[in-house]
C-alpha cells in the first residue's frame, strides 16, 4: 500500500483544516439577521458600522466596540440581546449609535471628552482612508434630475398590521432579504401575482405631533391589512413566498421598512389613486 501523504508544517506537525460549517440562526433568536449582514460602512466618513433592528423592527447603526457606561450619556445607551438593541439594560458597557460619534455630522448632544475623543479618532481614520485613496465620500447632487427620476424617488407607503411603513424601494423592485443555500440574497421579489395581495386606498393622514400642521389631509397607501396574517408577516420580514417569515433560512441585510412619518416623509406622500401593482417584477 502506498503511504498517505499528509501536508506539515516546518517543525513536522500535520496541517489540519477544521470543517467548514454553515452558517445559521438559532430558531429561538429574534433577530434572523446573520453577523455577516450586520456590519457595513458608513456612506459619509467610512468607518464601520453594526446595523441591528431594534424592539420596533425599525434598524439602527451602532458603534462596533463596546463603552463602559459612566462616559456614555444615558440617551446615548443601547444594548444587544440576541442580536436585537435595547435601552435600560443592566450592564458596566454599552454601544453607542454611530450618528452621535460620526465626525462627519453634527452632533445633536453634548457629547462628553470620552466620545469626544472618540469622535476625533474616527475623523483622524476617515482622513487617512481619503488620502490614501480607500475612501471618497459621496459628493452632493448639484445636476437637476428629470421628472421622471424625481417621480421613481417617491416610495410608496404599505400598511402591514395597520402600521404604516415607507418602502425602501417601489412594490414591484422589493427583494428578499433572505439568504439562499450558496450563501447570496435570494434573488425573488416579496410581490407574488399567486399571493394574496393588498389594495390602494385613499385615507386620512394622522400624526401624534398635533401641534404641528400636517403636509396633506389624505395620502395614498397600499394597504395589507385585509391579507391573512401570514401574509403580512411575509412582508413585514420582507421576504419572498418560498422564504416565508416562518423559515429557517437567515437574512443577510435588514429589511427596508421605515416606519412611517407625515412630517419627515412628506416628500412621499401621494393623493392620486395609482393604477394596479404590476404583477411580475421589473426586468
Amino acid at each position: 500500500m502506498q503511504p498517505h501523504h499528509f501536508a506539515r508544517r516546518w517543525d513536522g506537525s500535520p496541517v489540519t483544516k477544521p470543517p467548514r460549517r454553515r452558517l445559521c440562526v438559532d430558531t429561538s433568536s429574534p433577530s434572523r439577521l446573520l453577523r455577516r449582514g450586520q456590519s457595513n460602512r458608513c456612506q459619509e466618513c467610512g468607518n464601520l458600522v453594526d446595523w441591528h433592528p431594534r424592539a420596533d423592527h425599525r434598524p439602527i447603526g451602532l458603534h462596533p466596540h463596546e463603552l463602559p457606561i459612566r462616559p456614555v450619556p444615558i440617551t446615548c445607551r443601547w444594548y444587544l440581546s440576541g442580536g436585537v438593541a435595547y435601552r435600560g439594560a443592566d450592564s458596566p458597557w454599552c454601544r453607542v449609535p454611530h450618528a452621535t460619534v460620526c465626525p462627519r455630522r453634527t452632533p445633536d448632544i453634548d457629547l462628553t471628552p470620552a466620545l469626544t475623543e472618540l469622535r476625533r479618532r474616527l475623523g483622524a481614520l476617515t482622513r487617512r482612508w481619503i488620502d490614501a485613496g480607500l475612501f471618497t465620500p459621496q459628493p452632493p447632487v448639484a445636476c437637476p434630475m428629470s421628472m421622471q427620476s424625481a417621480e421613481r424617488l417617491i416610495l410608496p407607503i404599505v400598511e402591514i398590521l395597520h402600521i404604516r411603513y415607507l418602502a425602501e424601494r417601489p412594490l414591484d423592485a422589493l427583494r428578499c432579504v433572505s439568504q439562499t443555500r450558496r450563501g447570496h440574497r435570494c434573488p425573488h421579489p416579496v410581490l407574488d401575482p399567486a399571493a394574496p395581495s393588498g389594495s390602494w386606498t385613499l385615507t386620512a393622514v394622522f400624526s401624534d405631533k398635533r401641534c404641528l400642521a400636517l403636509p396633506a389631509e389624505h395620502l395614498v397607501l397600499y394597504s395589507l391589512n385585509r391579507a391573512p396574517y401570514a401574509e403580512q408577516l411575509r412582508w413585514r420580514a420582507q421576504r419572498c413566498p418560498a422564504h416565508m417569515a416562518t423559515s429557517t433560512a437567515p437574512d443577510l441585510t435588514l429589511a427596508g421598512w421605515q416606519v412611517f412619518d407625515p412630517l419627515l416623509h412628506h416628500a412621499h406622500i401621494h393623493t392620486h389613486l395609482p393604477g394596479p401593482v404590476p404583477t411580475s417584477p421589473e426586468t
